[in-house]
Parts: C-alpha cells; structure tokens; sequence
C-alpha cells in the first residue's frame, strides 16, 4: 500500500515546488489561475494548495485582488544551512550583474544523482535561451556543466557514473565512453570547461567550478549564449573567477569591478 501511495506523494511534493518556482523577479505575485495555466494543475486542488501554503505562513494572500505573493519564511528557507557566499547572496548577486553586464543567461549548477540540475537562474537580454530555469535537468554527460561535476568525483566514480549512464540510456542516446572521460580529465585539471550546454539545442555554456566549502558538494557557475554567437571566453572565465573569489572573501566588499568588465560577441 505504501509503494502505491508514492506516486500521489511525488506528484504533492512536485505542486509546492512548482508554486514556489512561479515566483521570481517578473512574477511577484499570482492567481490561482496564474498557476492552473502554468502546470496544467485542476483549479480547485491548485486552489487548496495556494490556501494551506497561505496558513503556514509561506504565502500572503491579498483578498481584495487575490493574488498570492511570498513571504520572507519562504525566502529564507534553508538559507541558514548554506555557505555564506549564498547565505547573504553574494553569489546570485555576482549572477545578476553577469547577466546584465554579459547580456547572457547566468546559471548555477549542481549535480543531483547522474543529472545537473539548475539550482538559481539569472535571465539575460537573450530570449533564445528557451525554457531553461530554475530545476531544470540534464544527464552529466550531455551537458559540459555535468561534465564538469563530474570531474570533481574521484576518477574510478566518474567512470562508473558514465558507464550506468550509457548503459541505460536509448540507443540513440549513447555516446562514447573515452571522448566524455577525456573531457572529464581536462576539465578536473583547468576547473573549468566551454562546450554544449545540454539543455536546448545549439546552446553553449562556459563554466568554472566554485569553491568547495567544508564537506558541501560542487557547484559550477556558467553563463549560456547562443553556439552561432561564440563569447570571449578566457576574459569571461578569468572575470568570472575574480568575482567568485571576492565574494568568498569579502563579505561586505563592494566587488563589482571584475564583472563590469566588457564581454563582446566575437564577430
């Protein structure tokens, strides 16, 4: 009976984060029918919902307007457990202005089983980076910021991780073993990587990884642009990494210097 009831407990679990989700920079508030068109989610469950996140003090409900907004108990969240750097925000902060200052998407990576996912999203001026956003995933080997994780687990892991992945993947899907090692290996010793994003066709990503804070595992930074319009990539890399070092360091530090820098399309 149990086994039949995960399922149902999945898909409840699924509902909350996708309300949480809903809300970010251009979306401060919603309807139920906000979030009905959204997911496809039943009107009446969706509303439910929306009044039991309302009860335990995550949302706020206008009755007047009946729109729905976030709380501060939801921003903060889990926040204590975090590294500082994300802790006080200094990280999507630093994402935010390599977004504007790149006219790119910026994202945050982090590997969850044999997929990397993103954990935090910063749009860009491009709209052509489709529907990636905050939880999407990809395999770690269809992507260079998976392979990039990758790299961070000890060689004989990583090997063993790409060989469940390409044994349980489609035909059409497999890929070849040595070549995605051998990124493994470049990339564990430069700590970072420029290559197919994985997430929507003709996408790149440049990414380096972060540092590692006590026993948390690794996370990668990396801005998306478009395959056909190639980024300075050493210059970004370089900024990138100056930023990240001067969050991790300084935590009151007006650090918006590096990443002020221009990064202009090649061509």
């Amino acid at each position: 009976m149990a086994t039949a009831l995960e399922p149902n407990k999945t898909k409840i679990a699924k509902r909350v984060i996708e309300v949480f989700e809903f809300f970010n920079e251009t979306s401060r508030k919603a309807t139920v029918m906000d979030i009905v068109r959204r997911y496809g989610r039943p009107q009446s469950s969706t509303s439910e919902l929306l009044s039991s996140l309302v009860e335990m003090g995550l949302l706020y409900k206008d009755s007047r307007s009946r729109y729905y907004s976030p709380t501060p108990r939801l921003a903060a969240l889990g926040t204590s457990a975090q590294p500082g750097i994300i802790r006080d925000g200094r990280l999507f902060a630093l994402m935010d202005r390599l977004a504007r200052t790149t006219r790119n998407s910026v994202a945050l990576f982090g590997m969850v089983g044999t997929y990397v996912q993103v954990f935090h999203f910063s749009s860009g001026a491009d709209p052509m980076v489709g529907n990636i956003d905050y939880g999407a995933s990809e395999q770690l080997s269809a992507s260079t910021a998976g392979q990039l994780l990758l790299s961070t687990l000890p060689p004989d892991q990583a090997g063993r991780m790409l060989w469940r992945l390409n044994a349980e993947a489609p035909a059409e899907s497999k890929f070849k073993q040595a070549e995605i090692r051998a990124n493994v290996s470049l990339f564990r010793r430069q700590g970072h990587a420029v290559g197919p994003a994985g997430f929507a066709p003709g996408l790149n990503v440049v990414t380096t990884l972060l540092p590692r804070f006590g026993a948390e595992r690794a996370l990668a930074l990396g801005v998306l642009y478009q395959a056909t319009s190639p980024l300075e990539t050493v210059p970004l890399i370089e900024a990138m990494r100056e930023g990240i070092a001067q969050c991790t360091t300084n935590a009151g530090m007006d650090y918006r210097g590096p990443v002020q820098a221009q990064f202009m399309m090649a061509g």
